[in-house]
């Protein structure tokens, strides 16, 4: 049980700073946007811009999809989940986040695949006529993915702990074991 409180400590301080860090991504993006706007009509137009705009978004979803699992803003069902007692919640999330850490083990894989196959023939291009290199964005990509992987592992872990009466049903953590990881 220890074990298991210290990767939650660990895996929730790594994803909450990234993805405190990722939340103003939103300003990159509008400012790229921004600068498309002005140059289309003062100037000429920029070729990289909306590509740049839709990697900034890759980045901010990717990035941020670990933190927003650990604040538990990702969408429910909840037409029959909000009248459940917590300890069924925690039996039903124990079985569902199995199917995600499989989601995400393929998809991962599938990354990785990809991100080789970008470097192994001499740098995977955009068709685009700006023609960014793709690597970049496939090994945020990944990191993504990977970082997803750890939380939803980290919630399994949440919901045993829970289960086992280790854990508190609300809240995340006790306050004190919250501090220490933060």
């Amino acid at each position: 049980m220890r074990a298991l409180k210290a990767y939650i400590r660990v895996v929730d301080a790594v994803n909450y700073r990234i993805g405190r860090v990722v939340m103003y991504g939103i300003f990159v993006m509008m400012g790229i946007l921004l600068w498309s706007s002005v140059s289309k009509t003062f100037f000429l137009p920029s070729l990289w811009t909306l590509e740049m705009a839709q990697f900034a978004m890759v980045a901010y979803y990717i990035l941020g999809g670990p933190y927003s699992l650990q604040m538990g803003s990702n969408v429910r069902m909840d037409l029959l989940y909000g009248e459940w007692t917590p300890r069924r919640k925690a039996m039903v999330d124990c079985l569902t986040v199995l199917f995600l850490i499989f989601y995400l083990g393929v998809l991962l894989k599938g990354g990785i695949d990809s991100t080789e196959y970008s470097f192994k023939y001499g740098g995977e291009r955009s068709p685009s006529a700006w023609r960014p290199y793709m690597w970049p964005i496939k090994v945020i990509m990944c990191i993504g993915i990977f970082l997803m992987l750890l939380q939803a592992v980290s919630e399994l872990a949440k919901d045993i702990l829970r289960l086992c009466g280790q854990w508190e049903f609300e809240g995340d953590a006790p306050q004190e074991e919250r501090a220490d990881a933060l």
